[in-house]
């Protein structure tokens, strides 16, 4: 069996840091609990001194979570240390991690008052004798103890080995080699877990773990490269949030690790089916938008929209996915119809429908089909139905919409007047409803005297501004259960449902025969 690498989780703290959120306590639990149906090994629960509602969240999350381990933070300060120890108390598997910075810009800048020392190399020596201190006042509380090298990317090389080997001396069962401000290449940060492991004699006694940022868009190749060289936990948050530009994504290093297993030799715990779902409510909670474009939980990461990949796709899923929406719990891959897909996506998508075509009818219909999606982002179902009426029905427009009134206001009764041109005679119609929608679409089957039944409606912008144009979409059913779809498009969504109602109204005479 491969070997495991230990997944810790720091959402609900490095997280929580990034600019503009804030989770409270419930939230936490919440996440956590999600988190422990993901199968990560470790949490980091939080920062307990940082503020009461802090201590709290770990202190609930201790008591209510059983499986991962729950890790609290704290600096190498006595005081933060007896916070997390007393926050984790209760908790079935407790970590406490610790540490201080170690490269010499961090020293210099953080340690400069002259009680550590007048000299770079004095302060050196107090904080090294800090954080040996800190990991035995931790081990009071607890048998597992991480130590982080804060700024490793940037320290002292042989000075670094000095603070690893003593910590792991002092009882750290995990340390923390960090890359701070994500300042490290692969290649170099690869090697430099090669060389903590080779060059510090008891570096076998403990776990080395990586933990990496995203300043220049390399925390995931960095994590990586820690693996391949040697550390056996990667820290990460879900869709990589986090202080700055954020921390290595759990999910893209998780994938990474499964989809090249070949490679990595290495696997983990995590159930990948809860990717998505994880991802997704860490992105409402904290309310940070995913790009369509991110790697395994974007909207578009099991899209396909050009025509060679789409036909390649279609034949066969793995010529251009490397792994199954299924996998990550995601929906599965689609093929968005855009000026680009080809023939060959949108005869699928028209089987898909139930749209039998021939090769002259798919001809005829593909080239509307590219009219249309050189005016549109994307071509949906609804067009790909009007495409195939105009195209292989003559609509006959028997119903035309003269003139709309609405009138709608809180504790005012929404009313709507039509004036309906039906076959050759002028009908007029008023009617009231739920809302101003429902209203006008009373008045227009009045006017025409038809009934159908509104199966669906729903209403989108398809351009930007103030002066937007609304597309509206409806599905009617007859009496006899015959389906049409209608659209209509106006800057007042009103007017645009009502064209709509009238569109559906048409297709579906022409469909019955009706003259």
């Amino acid at each position: 069996m491969a070997e495991k690498i230990i997944i810790f989780d720091t959402t609900l703290r490095d997280g929580e840091q990034a600019a503009g959120t804030r989770l409270g306590v419930r939230e936490k639990l919440e996440l956590a609990t999600q988190l422990a149906k993901l199968g990560v090994d470790v949490i980091e629960a939080g920062f307990p001194i940082s503020s009461p509602q802090d201590f709290e969240a770990v202190q609930l999350i201790a008591q209510e979570i059983s499986g991962p381990i729950i890790c609290g933070l704290s600096r190498a300060v006595d005081a933060d240390i007896d916070a997390a120890g007393n926050a984790l108390k209760k908790a079935k598997r407790s970590r406490i991690h610790t540490g201080l910075g170690i490269s010499d810009i961090h020293i210099a800048s953080k340690f400069n008052d002259e009680k550590y020392g007048r000299k770079l190399e004095e302060k050196k020596e107090k904080v090294l004798d800090m954080g040996i201190k800190a990991v035995k006042r931790a081990r009071q509380y607890t048998n597992d103890v991480e130590f982080y090298c804060e700024d490793s990317g940037r320290a002292d090389k042989q000075y670094l080995y000095r603070v690893v080997e003593a910590v792991i001396e002092a009882g750290a069962t995990t340390v923390n080699i960090p890359d701070t401000t994500g300042y490290a290449i692969p290649e170099q940060f690869g090697q430099l877990i090669a060389d903590i492991i080779k060059n510090v004699p008891n570096s076998k006694k403990a776990i080395i773990s990586v933990h990496c940022h995203d300043d220049l868009g390399m925390s995931v190749a960095n994590t990586l490269a820690g693996v391949r060289n040697g550390a056996r936990q990667i820290e990460c948050t879900i869709n990589g949030v986090g202080e700055r530009a954020g921390n290595a994504s759990l999910e893209e290093s998780v994938m990474a690790i499964k989809t090249r297993k070949d490679f990595f030799g290495v696997d983990t715990k995590i159930n990948t089916r809860e990717l998505y779902r994880t991802s997704k409510m860490v992105a409402e909670m904290l309310g940070m938008f995913i790009p369509p474009n991110k790697a395994v939980v974007g909207a578009n990461a099991f899209a396909h929209s050009s025509g060679i990949h789409v036909d390649g796709f279609l034949k066969n899923p793995l010529t251009y996915e490397i792994m199954q929406p299924q996998d990550v719990g995601s929906p599965q891959s689609a093929v968005v119809l855009t000026a680009r897909t080809g023939r060959h996506g949108l005869k699928h998508r028209l089987n898909g429908l139930g749209y039998k075509v021939s090769d002259a009818e798919l001809d005829q219909i593909y080239q509307r089909f590219l009219d249309v999606a050189d005016k549109k982002t994307e071509v949906f179902d609804e067009d790909i139905a009007a495409l195939v009426n105009d195209e292989m029905r003559t609509i006959e427009h028997v119903f035309e919409l003269q003139y709309l009134h609405v009138a709608c206001g809180t504790g005012t009764l929404p009313t709507a007047s039509v004036k309906m041109k039906v076959k050759n005679e002028i009908k007029l119609a008023a009617a009231y409803g739920d809302g101003p929608v429902d209203a006008a679409y009373e008045a227009i089957r009045i006017a025409t005297g038809l009934s159908p039944k509104l199966d669906n409606y729903s209403i989108r912008a398809v351009t930007g501004g103030k002066e937007a144009l609304g597309e509206a979409t409806v599905k009617i059913i007859d009496e006899n259960g015959v389906r049409v779809t209608g659209r209509g498009v106006s800057t007042d969504i009103i007017e645009a449902s009502a064209k709509a109602y009238v569109d559906a109204m048409n297709r579906m005479t022409t469909e019955k025969g009706k003259v």
